[in-house]
């Protein structure tokens, strides 16, 4: 029996573990791991306790009697993890790695950001775990791009090199907004009345969706006010003309930002998204502007024309992609 080490995806709300199985790469250095080789697979409410260590060994006390406690581990959260010291974005829970490291007896702990994890997952997926939006054929060991509209918005890339993958974590979804029409031009001056800078963010994510229909709605002298569940639950109702302009623009505005995010990654490989958020409509984001909008390049449209992009569907990613971070780790 291969041995196991310990995975995690810890966000604000939930955190998940699992055990995934140590494997020996290819000479090639490629990993083969799917889902399915994840076991023990749990989620446990973060709220349920006061510190990390204690969901740690919450899930680790449950494990079968005949599974042996594993020596490594890498979990991935949604917040920094260059330091020792973690202090998460959405949650109260506050550590010092090494200190949790030592009060769980592993060998080895690693913590990574959660699109870190995201994007090396990617390489593990079959054509169940992703729904293809447009495009041509992904370029096999060229970069590819991962990023995703959820609480926040996550970007990371994923290059190969002949010693494995190389992940570029960044903070691309913190970048600014640039509007490519009038209407979007009168979004970003309604939000700009709200907040000093417009990024991104604030209107890729769950809030993002929100941000867009009250810009819309004070547009058109509207009051009422929508959580971003009513509003997409509307649009694809098609019961309020108000949210269907509103997803519709979300849905184009990814286009745009994800078809720059393919231009400066060069993501030949392909551009994955993930997070809750799209594959909850998947087929109003098929058809809408999304795929347009990320070949509306001008000059360059003939560079991500060919680039395909996906909508990641798996149910674990996080997981998967630092179980596959935990074995190309322990094959150093």
């Amino acid at each position: 029996m291969a041995a196991l080490g310990l995975v995690a995806d810890i966000g604000g709300t939930n955190a998940r573990f699992a055990l995934a199985p140590i494997r020996e790469l290819k000479n090639n250095g490629q990993l083969m791991l799917a889902e399915a080789d994840l076991q023990q697979v749990t989620a446990l409410n973060g709220a349920d306790f006061e510190t990390i260590d204690q969901a740690v060994d919450a899930y680790l006390t449950q494990l079968p009697d005949n599974v042996e406690r594993p020596e490594h581990a890498v979990m991935a959260i949604a917040c920094p993890t260059d330091n020792d010291q973690i202090n998460m974005t959405n949650h109260y829970w506050s550590f010092s790695v090494k200190a949790l490291q030592a009060k769980l007896g592993l060998k080895s702990l690693v913590f990574i950001n959660d699109y870190h994890a995201m994007a090396n997952a990617i390489p593990q997926l079959d054509d169940q775990g992703l729904i293809k939006v447009g495009g041509g054929e992904a370029v096999a060991a060229k970069p590819i791009a991962v990023t995703g509209p959820g609480t926040g918005l996550g970007l990371a890339a994923l290059a190969f090199s002949d010693h494995g993958p190389v992940t570029l974590e960044t903070e691309g979804g913190h970048s600014h907004f640039a509007p490519t029409n009038l209407k979007e031009q009168a979004v970003l001056s309604f939000l700009l009345s709200k907040f000093e800078r417009v990024s991104q963010e604030r209107l890729l994510s769950g809030q993002g969706i929100e941000n867009i229909y009250q810009a819309l709605a004070d547009l058109k002298g509207v009051s009422q006010r929508l959580e971003a569940k009513e509003i997409s639950a509307a649009a694809l109702a098609g019961s309020d003309p108000l949210c269907v302009e509103a997803l519709s623009m979300f849905c184009a505005v990814l286009g745009s930002y994800a078809g720059d995010v393919a231009l400066m990654l060069g993501a030949k490989g392909g551009v994955y998204i993930t997070g809750g958020i799209v594959p909850r409509f998947i087929d109003f984001f098929q058809q809408s502007e999304f795929r347009v909008r990320f070949e509306s390049k001008g000059r360059m449209s003939s560079f991500v024309e060919s680039i395909p992009t996906y909508v990641v569907v798996t149910e674990q990613p996080g997981l998967l992609g630092a179980a596959a971070v935990l074995n190309h780790r322990l094959a150093k």
